[in-house]
């Protein structure tokens, strides 16, 4: 969440901000004016409090003094205070409360570096890699579901039939190609990044600690026997795993990945493309995330596109850079790189990895804080301050497997192996019909 103090000495300047992502300013007016209630409320629920400790020790003086009928009388006064403190208590809680749950749903500023505009119609493509038009031939140009059920790697109608639709079934040399690139991804980020494997089904503070309660509920698979969600991304977890802790500036950089499966419901697919495997319900993904100081936040998100576009590289697979505008950012980003490949077969750029730099908003929302090096008085440690949050996809499954099998199909129909990913493919060079 944002930094309530900014609402205190720059309201105009929050509201002017939020303003480039689309957010009205009623939302940050309403969290500004229950700041001051609250801060008023505090103060006057304190003097009660401290009035009520003057009084017990007056009581005490005057029992010991042997003045029983003045003891009654401050006793009186003080349960009297008592209850006067308990409804203050009360209100101030409630306030509290509600300021919480607001500042929830007010999304992150944007960065000011990020671009402006209002939509995803906006987004600057910063650059284009390996993309030639006019180099694809007849038999590239056939989309992978068609490829799919041809070679038979791709099953949708058993997923369908399985547990619905967009729930698609990998098969053979299909389902060996999905684990040949999360390997691929998770050994081309071990040189600086810890593996971890965490839970798939996290607790409700879990997934508001990343931003995805309250705003994205209806986007997630929430069990509700046992008040679990399953994680749209490792993301969720990852950024958890050092929820109400407070690291050391030496160990900063702090650099995770994750494999994990990802759910998500789709619930606004409605009337958009969702065939083969352009938009599905659940899928495989490999995450890489940090925590960083805010001076080590610019160069980790530059460091980890580039470990997102090596990987597309290595594919041998055409992408672009697009860079978020302020409008398109989602709730917790303060700015935001996607990379797109190109599926010949589908003639469209389908997003392969977001990286993201969230400044210190999950952070806040899930108390990562570090203690800095030096900056504190003598002989006293610096006060803790919040880290920066940090992700990127490296890379999700299904868009990757669609451009590969379209952009490796040969002439005869089948599917070449990217280099990159023979040593994960148990011998197969090519993939054909079984």
């Amino acid at each position: 969440m944002i930094d309530v103090r900014r609402l205190r000495t720059e309201l105009e300047e929050v509201k002017a901000a939020l303003a480039r992502k689309g957010v009205p300013g009623e939302d940050v007016d309403r969290a500004a004016a229950l700041d001051e209630q609250l801060r008023a409320l505090s103060s006057r629920r304190d003097d009660m409090r401290k009035q009520i400790n003057d009084l017990s020790k007056q009581v005490g003086q005057a029992r010991k003094a042997g003045q029983t009928a003045e003891a009654e009388t401050l006793q009186a006064e003080s349960r009297r205070l008592g209850d006067d403190e308990a409804t203050a208590k009360a209100e101030t809680d409630a306030v509290e409360r509600e300021l919480r749950e607001l500042l929830l749903r007010i999304p992150n500023l944007p960065a000011a570096e990020a671009a402006d505009g209002a939509s995803e119609a906006d987004n600057p493509v910063l650059r284009v890699e390996g993309f030639d038009p006019e180099s694809y031939g007849d038999h590239q140009r056939v989309p992978h579901w068609e490829v799919g059920a041809e070679l038979k790697i791709l099953d949708l109608e058993a997923g369908a039939k399985i547990s619905g639709s967009m729930f698609p079934v990998l098969r053979g040399a299909g389902a060996t190609l999905s684990r040949a690139l999360c390997q691929l991804a998770l050994d081309r980020n071990a040189d600086a990044f810890e593996e971890i494997r965490p839970p798939s089904l996290v607790r409700t503070d879990t997934l508001t600690a990343s931003g995805q309660l309250p705003k994205f509920a209806e986007e997630s698979y929430y069990i509700e026997r046992d008040d679990l969600w399953a994680i749209p991304t490792a993301e969720v977890p990852l950024t958890s795993l050092a929820r109400d802790t407070i690291l050391s500036e030496a160990d900063l950089p702090v650099r995770l990945m994750a494999y994990t499966p990802c759910y998500r419901r789709e619930a606004g697919a409605a009337g958009r493309d969702t065939r083969g495997l352009l938009r599905v319900h659940e899928f495989d993904k490999v995450e890489i995330l940090g925590y960083t100081t805010p001076e080590q936040a610019e160069k980790f998100h530059v460091d980890l596109v580039a470990r997102a576009e090596s990987l597309l590289d290595a594919l041998g697979l055409a992408y672009r850079v697009v860079e978020i505008c302020a409008g398109d950012l989602g709730q917790s980003h303060a700015r935001a790189f996607d990379l797109e490949v190109y599926a010949p077969g589908c003639d469209m750029w389908l997003e392969a990895s977001s990286v993201s730099w969230f400044s210190d908003y999950q952070a806040r929302r899930a108390n990562i804080r570090y203690r800095p090096a030096s900056g504190g008085t003598a002989g006293s440690p610096s006060s803790p301050r919040f880290v920066h949050t940090l992700n990127g996809s490296a890379l999700a499954v299904p868009r990757v497997w669609a451009a590969l099998v379209e952009t490796y199909r040969q002439p005869d129909g089948s599917v070449r192996v990217p280099d990159a990913l023979l040593p994960y493919m148990r011998g197969l060079t090519e993939i054909r019909r079984a």
